[in-house]
């Protein structure tokens, strides 16, 4: 995993900060394609920002294997039909209206979806989702990115992507053939 350069961070952080400070709960999306290091991005920025700062991924919305079998959906599993949107959806209102504070989370090792797997502690002002999907410009996910109070898209090499990818899935379990051919979908 690539280092977050700390010029950049700081001076992100600080806007953030300013940001949150003129609303009771401030949300902010980090997407970009898989492999961009949304996750660790998103750790290194709230771990600056602190405890007032909870992380949510996009992954706890995968729809699960046997729905996705059903609809003819697993050989694309991590596609946008993939995910329920509607939930995420309901659950950025909620936390934002402060009606929710649990949410769900992905164990990527089991590849399953753990219900109430996180929660957002109280006193947090600031919510950092990330996820592949939030900026998406298609019907019902253009409504989700309208919901953001700001936005951050990570631009990463295709070459570094595939890489990533690749690694990802030889740490799962898979061939090096398999690997290459999954990540270069």
């Amino acid at each position: 995993v690539d280092p977050v350069d700390p010029v950049d961070i700081t001076e992100l952080t600080d806007e953030i900060k300013a940001m949150a400070a003129r609303h009771r709960i401030a949300i902010v999306a980090i997407a970009g394609p898989p492999g961009s290091g949304k996750s660790t991005f998103a750790a290194a920025l709230a771990k600056r920002i602190g405890p007032s700062c909870c992380t949510i991924p996009m992954d706890g919305f995968h729809l699960d294997n046997t729905t996705l079998i059903a609809r003819g959906l697993l050989s694309v599993k991590g596609a946008p039909e993939t995910f329920d949107r509607e939930g995420f959806d309901q659950l950025i209102d909620g936390l934002n209206d402060g009606s929710a504070q649990l949410f769900p989370t992905l164990e990527r090792g089991l590849g399953s979806v753990l219900e109430d797997g996180g929660s957002v502690p109280a006193g947090v002002s600031l919510l950092l989702f990330e996820g592949n999907y939030l900026l998406f410009d298609e019907p019902g996910w253009a409504d989700i990115a309208q919901k953001w109070d700001a936005s951050i898209w990570l631009e990463v090499p295709e070459d570094v992507l595939t890489q990533r990818l690749v690694r990802r899935w030889l740490d799962q379990g898979m061939s090096e053939a398999d690997a290459t051919e999954r990540a270069q979908m």
